[in-house]
């Protein structure tokens, strides 16, 4: 499963653990419904700020956020995140700034 399905698919689980819809989220982040949905199915990537935004209406953290305990295979998920990084600087700075938050 790719990087951006196993965010949506995160983000739509934490969502609907604390009862909201998909248009509450985006009206507590600013942003239109179709966003949220788009994000969840795994089509996109929330931009930096949304994704700060996502991360304090939902108040999780993003260790919270990135908790991938369904990859079995933690070399897997490395693999997997190093190809998506690759070509894109910006996710790449993006997931830096992450890891930096987390490593402690």
């Amino acid at each position: 499963m790719g990087i951006k399905k196993l965010l949506g698919k995160r983000l739509k689980e934490i969502r609907k653990s604390k009862n909201l819809t998909q248009e509450q989220v985006a009206e507590m982040v600013g942003v239109e419904t179709p966003s949220i949905s788009n994000i969840e199915n795994g089509k996109f990537y929330p931009a930096a700020e949304n994704l700060d935004k996502l991360m304090e209406a939902l108040n999780i953290s993003p260790h919270e956020l990135f908790n991938c305990e369904s990859h079995t295979n933690p070399d897997d998920l490395i693999l997997e995140m190093v190809n998506s990084m690759k070509g894109n600087a910006n996710l790449a700075r993006l997931m830096y700034k992450f890891y930096l938050t987390v490593k402690y």
